[in-house]
């Protein structure tokens, strides 16, 4: 007999009861399309990622090597501009390009949500991960188990705090997370299939190298590998020296197209970049990191086995790669599937004093949520209350609130329906193994619904560089000649060409534009070169929420013959 003592999991047949398939996925797209329609490419890297893919489809950039300005991308990635880039080009004619550019990164992050569902389900379906069998009956069945489970992986998912912005970019980040998302299920579906893990592990192993991160890409590479090889199935080593040679061939690849690169900072020294390590750890991931915690602890007997070892080395992994990384935000977002796994794997050992626990903190922080995002409104709408009119204006000074019936209906079903499932999960279905991640999941799904419709408006004036670009054109017309830019970034000049309709060239290029655009940042090298007589300003654009002038507009004196 096997020394491994009886699972943590005591689960009955009735606590395996079907979430109806249609409530899921409607969920999921209510939690989806939310964020990728009804506003403008918002500022900093969503803006620059879209003006690269604006560069490839009307021919101002290569396919390979991408050039922006004659400068790289802001992120060393392929895949992610050439799947805008394809979508503007075949976007018909009434749609504007920058929601046909939105439009595979809405595929991604619906691959995300499917693959981590099937990773947890297959995960679920390994026999040392099933409950414990009772003596007379009636424990829950495996594929029903596992089912549940991979329910619950989902809804830990959706419910992390730090998902809803970031899944929502137009960005590199959004394509390495769905292709970790398909890496993390074809390594946990290889047991139960051949071909289409295989192609998956492929697939996702090429485009993490495409995507901007080659060596994290082999890192997840090998700790999958390890992960499969010390499984006792007949096939795990042979699994595992694909998923391993997959990771080298990819990094080969990137090699060979000049995207090698580690992205990697250094091991933090201090004690302040570490407490806001954590603070990031602690919010970005809630509620899916304690539950993990509570998961690694209650299956500590089995973390050689594939539905703990595996989660918990792809997630180590990112874990370390976020300490080091420059942008551990966006980093830790890749862990999400990961995290959510562990998260399901702790539903079966969870007491009811903690899941009551989880449930009355979610309820009381999301429904406070949802009364302060309403009330907002309503001062936006009405000048009522006073004091949230009276912060809104100072915040976003120049904003001028208006009324729209659907956004206005969409949050109302969303409001609604929240309150539906509050009472849904008070009165029924208390012994379903998922429980105790409705109201998490429900709640931040309905809180991004309601800041994407009724405070749309508001943060697309705030986050856009329309504004900004307007206050450029009240001295250079889109029907001018070009314009020369100098030390600004790659979002600027993608808001300047986009928004402004203005043809842009690079100032060290010495183009014979009569006009010149310099970032505020740059203007006293710009004001000691030897050129800048040659120039006058005669104004400046600030945004909105800047103390300082962001752009500083010229006009040439003199004009090369």
């Amino acid at each position: 007999m096997s020394s491994t003592p009886p699972t943590p999991a005591v689960v009955t047949q009735a606590a395996v009861r079907r979430l109806p398939r249609w409530a899921l996925w409607l969920f999921c797209l209510a939690y989806v399309i939310p964020g990728f329609v009804g506003h403008d490419p918002w500022r900093s890297q969503d803006l620059a990622s879209f003006g690269m893919m604006r560069e490839i489809a009307e021919g101002r950039s290569a396919w390979w090597p991408l050039s922006f300005l004659g400068d790289a991308p802001d992120i060393a990635a392929l895949l992610p501009y050439w799947l805008g880039a394809v979508t503007i080009q075949y976007a018909p004619g009434w749609m504007p390009i920058d929601f046909a550019a939105r439009i595979p990164f809405a595929l991604l992050l619906a691959i995300t949500l499917i693959a981590t569902w099937y990773a947890v389900y297959y995960l679920g379906r390994r026999p040392e991960a099933q409950p414990v069998p009772f003596a007379f009956g009636g424990e829950a069945q495996p594929t029903d188990y596992a089912r549940a489970m991979a329910d619950g992986g989902l809804l830990a998912m959706i419910a992390m705090l730090g998902l809803a912005q970031l899944s929502h970019e137009t960005t590199a980040y959004s394509a390495q997370l769905a292709f970790t998302s398909l890496l993390f299920y074809a390594y946990a579906a290889s047991p139960y299939r051949i071909w289409l893990p295989a192609v998956c592990a492929a697939v996702a192993s090429v485009a993490l190298a495409l995507s901007g991160v080659p060596a994290f890409g082999m890192a997840l590479a090998f700790a999958g590998a390890i992960a499969r090889a010390i499984q006792t199935d007949a096939h795990a080593r042979p699994w595992a020296l694909y998923f391993a040679a997959l990771g080298v061939a990819a990094a080969i690849l990137s090699l060979q197209l000049g995207l090698w690169h580690a992205h990697m900072g250094q091991i933090p020294l201090d004690w302040i970049t570490w407490r806001s390590w954590g603070k990031l750890m602690m919010w970005f991931t809630w509620p899916a990191w304690p539950m993990a915690l509570v998961g690694l602890w209650k299956w500590r007997a089995w973390w050689r086995h594939l539905h703990i070892a595996l989660p918990l080395a792809l997630a180590s992994v990112i874990v370390i790669a976020t300490i080091i990384a420059p942008l551990p935000d966006r980093s830790l977002l890749l862990a999400a599937p990961t995290l959510a796994c562990l998260a399901a794997f702790a539903l079966p050992t969870l007491q009811r004093s903690v899941s009551s626990l989880i449930d009355w903190f979610t309820l009381l922080f999301f429904s406070g949520c949802g009364i302060v995002i309403w009330v907002v409104w309503l001062a936006m709408q009405t000048g009522f209350p006073s004091q949230p009119a009276a912060n809104v204006r100072r915040l976003v000074p120049g904003f001028e609130a208006s009324f729209s019936t659907w956004p206005f209906m969409v949050a109302l079903l969303a409001s609604a329906a929240w309150l539906w499932l509050v009472a849904w999960r008070a009165g029924r279905h208390r012994d379903a193994l998922w429980k105790s991640l409705v109201l998490p999941a429900s709640g931040a799904a309905t809180s991004w619904l309601l800041l994407m419709t009724l405070w749309m408006p508001m943060l697309n004036y705030v986050r856009s560089d329309v504004f900004l670009v307007r206050q450029v054109t009240r001295y250079i017309k889109p029907a001018s000649s070009c314009v020369s830019v100098h030390g600004i970034s790659q979002s600027e000049a993608t808001a300047l060409a986009f928004h402004g309709q203005l043809k842009l060239e690079d100032f060290s290029k010495r183009s014979p534009c009569q006009w010149l655009v310099v970032n505020a940042l740059a203007q006293r090298v710009f004001s000691n070169a030897a050129h800048a007589k040659q120039w006058k300003q005669v104004g400046s654009a600030r945004r909105r929420s800047s103390n300082y002038d962001d752009l500083q507009i010229y006009q040439r004196v003199t004009v090369k013959k």
